[in-house]
């Protein structure tokens, strides 16, 4: 099946075009390569280095496609806070472009990669899809405008599109960068052996999901016929940063200490995902545990040529 992954050169994008090629699919990457790496595409995959507010080029790119996988975003309350009309052109306008070039080929389903995010200072834990969403940033808000979006086109066109609301992913190909998320900030500290700083007291709890449970998430949302709608995309399972903190020094081998600074704006006290609407949908079932996951993630990242030159 020749599907389109948008965002494909980035962290989860790559994991999924890899894990495609494994089934027998046939995957086209479209990247403007502002946050994904060259490193990452694979040899012999189609790959057109377009800006997904480019509605030509992804018109073009999603000829003959049977399913888009759009992962394609600007990432990041912060990013957001200080860039908010970039982060809504991308996000939002981005994700029309998407929607009207499914629409005009014939695609019926597109699988769009959200935020748990949307959901802004939680109310209650677990969090299930319907709680109130309130967002705290301007990228929160846009992942929620174009989860809507991708629904109104069900009750308008009968597309069968699905939101996946991610939690916090971590896994291989997940690069530190100014933007990035706390995962890989901790690993490039500690390969450079340097204190870790943790915002708050660190008694703050985050739900983390290894890339390939996303991953898994994305195909069955795809290839699932009846799934549609909002799901939520975590664990299940929550650890205070503190502990996130103890694991990965255990998991390197290195002891660099914490320091603390004090609350970032607009992060949330605790997060916790309900995602039994996921398992009944489309057999959604995270498989790989948290300690397991990061001794995969701090053995890759230390081989990453990349990173070995932010490290030094």
């Amino acid at each position: 099946m020749k599907t389109l992954v948008t965002g494909g050169a980035g962290f989860i994008g790559s994991n999924l075009v890899k894990r495609l090629l494994e089934l027998g699919h046939t995957p086209i990457v479209l990247d403007d390569l502002s946050s994904g790496y060259r490193e990452n595409l694979i040899a012999g995959v189609p790959f057109v280095q377009a800006d997904i507010r480019d509605a030509d080029a992804v018109h073009a790119a999603s000829e003959g496609c049977a399913v888009v996988f759009h992962l394609a975003a600007s990432v990041g309350n912060t990013r957001s806070i200080q860039q908010p009309i970039q982060d809504s052109q991308v996000n939002v306008i981005g994700t029309l472009n998407v929607l009207q070039a499914a629409r005009a080929r014939g695609i019926t389903r597109v699988v769009f990669s959200s935020s748990a995010g949307i959901f802004g200072e939680l109310k209650t834990l677990p969090i299930a899809e319907d709680h109130p969403q309130d967002p705290d940033s301007p990228y929160g808000t846009s992942k929620l405008a174009a989860e809507k979006m991708c629904l109104v086109y069900n009750k308008l066109y009968g597309m069968k599109n699905v939101c996946l609301r991610y939690f916090n992913v971590y896994g291989v190909n997940q690069r530190y960068d100014a933007y990035g998320n706390v995962i890989p900030i901790f690993a490039n500290r500690i390969l450079k052996r340097e204190p870790i700083t943790i915002f708050g007291d660190g008694e703050q709890t985050r739900d983390f999901v290894n890339a390939r449970d996303v991953v898994a998430a994305n195909l069955g949302a795809a290839f699932s016929a009846d799934a549609r709608g909002v799901f939520n995309i975590g664990s299940g399972t929550r650890v205070t940063i503190n502990e996130l903190a103890r694991i990965m020094q255990s998991a390197a081998g290195v002891a660099v200490g914490v320091q603390y600074a004090p609350p970032r704006h607009g992060d949330v006290r605790h997060s916790l995902a309900e995602i039994r609407a996921a398992r009944d949908a489309f057999g959604f079932t995270p498989s790989v545990a948290l300690e397991d996951g990061l001794r995969e993630y701090v053995a890759w990242i230390r081989q990453d040529p990349l990173t070995k030159k932010q490290t030094k």
